[in-house]
């Protein structure tokens, strides 16, 4: 938990530090989540950041049923599930300008991490889609969610990647299943993240290594 939990805080400080400035043309730059632009990308990472907080507000499920791999799987990515997502980030995005919506994540992912600062380190929550998770599993999709959607942002804004070691730590592990990534791959962190969600793609040599290890990514939205 304190690994996950310093990861989240890590990441969401360096996501509002980059993201302080930006003008109103710059929100509404186009993302390579489309239909999304900044602002609706942001929108909805910050509606992510700020979850937790009611969910641990919420009685608590018996048992965990369900790990961060899980939680990422085909069935919570289908056409309607996706197009659910995407309207609620658009929707949001249109009740706050800029400066407000900045200001609105900040407060969202400090309102989890005093949350989670309370609860129990064994708690389990129960998630929008139903499924019951530990509060540490479900808090490293939120690394996942802020770290990776960052990589978008970062892109649409023309900038170099701001993502933290501690969440680069995190979203590798999760994203090889903690199994070594082959040596000859030669990818640091952030290469593997980009890789395993389709932020890069793989060339024919890298898809062959990958298959012959056995590596299977997780599923992703938009």
């Amino acid at each position: 938990m304190q690994t996950v939990r310093a990861a989240f805080r890590d990441e969401c400080a360096r996501l509002g530090e980059a993201l302080h400035g930006l003008s109103e043309a710059d929100l509404d730059r186009p993302t390579d989540c489309r239909p999304w632009t900044v602002r609706e990308l942001l929108a909805h990472v910050r509606s992510g950041a700020g979850r937790l907080a009611d969910m641990l507000a919420a009685p608590a499920p018996p048992r965990a049923e369900v790990d961060a791999a899980g939680y990422f799987g085909a069935p919570k990515f289908t056409p309607e599930v996706d197009a659910a997502r995407i309207d609620s980030g658009r929707r949001e995005a249109r009740e706050l300008d800029g400066p407000a919506l900045v200001a609105d994540f900040d407060r969202a992912w400090r309102a989890t991490d005093v949350a989670v600062a309370s609860a129990p380190a064994d708690r389990v929550v129960r998630t929008r889609h139903g499924d019951a998770m530990s509060l540490t599993e479900f808090l490293r999709t939120r690394v996942v969610e802020v770290g990776v959607h960052g990589l978008d942002l970062a892109a649409a804004l023309a900038r170099e990647p701001w993502l933290t070691p501690t969440a680069a730590q995190v979203i590798a592990e999760l994203l090889a299943g903690g199994r070594p990534v082959p040596a000859e791959l030669g990818w640091d962190p952030l290469t593997l993240i980009r890789k395993a969600t389709g932020r890069a793609r793989l060339d024919d040599r890298e898809r062959a290594v990958v298959a012959a290890a056995g590596l299977r990514w997780l599923s992703f939205g938009g």
